[in-house]
């Protein structure tokens, strides 16, 4: 009975021994390893710290922290993480975080330049769906039509001044743009009519007879409006 006690006693005592040795050679191999990682992450750093990692880069790198709780770790980027903008200073080039959470991409805190999946970009904010008089393409909101490109552009129309077609220097011509007979019905109601005009030439001189003409009549339009127009009553006493 005692021979036994002391056989399972001096098992025990083998394996604490063993594993006494193992965590001997192990520690140094760990510790040589961190050791290791710890030279590999400086190697872009100007500046370095065990415990928080890069704090100074060089001119062209961006120092990105990564937050961990209270606690801080530094790298070298040559371009900033999605959800940071890179800001470049004399000391110091470091990389910001854009101040919208649906922003990938930004140029400044508060201007997002690439959304998060689900999200769509205008005029650098991110929507869930595009505002009002703005329509979805690809990643973007657009303003006017995206299916007008199924469409074409009318003639211009002819060169005229407030109605003359001549007596002046500049006038101003106008086109529409059609629906083609391929645009989805349900779409024409998003793409009401556009036109656009153009500054155009008009002859100076008029012949003799059609400049009459046309003075006539706008004389003949002006007594039309005047007999449109209501007529106003004085007040009494006056």
């Amino acid at each position: 009975m005692l021979r036994n006690l002391f056989l399972v006693e001096m098992h025990w005592q083998h394996l604490a021994l063993v594993s006494l040795f193992c965590q001997t050679l192990i520690l140094p191999v760990t510790a040589g390893n961190r050791s290791e990682s710890w030279r590999q992450e400086c190697r872009s750093c100007l500046e370095c710290s065990k415990e928080n990692g890069c704090l100074r880069c060089s001119e062209r790198l961006f120092l990105f922290l990564n937050r961990d709780g209270m606690s801080h770790h530094g790298s070298c980027l040559h371009s900033c993480p999605a959800g940071h903008f890179g800001l470049r200073a004399t000391d110091l080039n470091r990389c910001m975080k854009c101040k919208a959470p649906e922003c990938e991409r930004c140029f400044n805190k508060d201007f997002c330049t690439k959304c998060k999946g689900g999200f769509l970009l205008f005029k650098g904010k991110c929507f869930k769906s595009c505002p009002e008089g703005t329509f979805p393409q690809s990643t973007d909101c657009v303003e006017g039509c995206v299916f007008r490109v199924f469409g074409v552009w009318g003639e211009w129309s002819p060169c005229q001044h407030n109605g003359l077609s001549c007596g002046v220097r500049w006038g101003q011509q106008i086109r529409t743009h059609e629906q083609s007979s391929k645009t989805p019905e349900e779409t024409e109601a998003l793409c009401p009519p556009q036109t656009e005009s153009r500054k155009c030439r008009m002859k100076k001189r008029c012949p003799k007879d059609k400049r009459k003409n046309e003075r006539i009549e706008e004389r003949r339009k002006a007594q039309k409006h005047l007999k449109l127009s209501p007529v106003t009553e004085p007040p009494w006493g006056m």
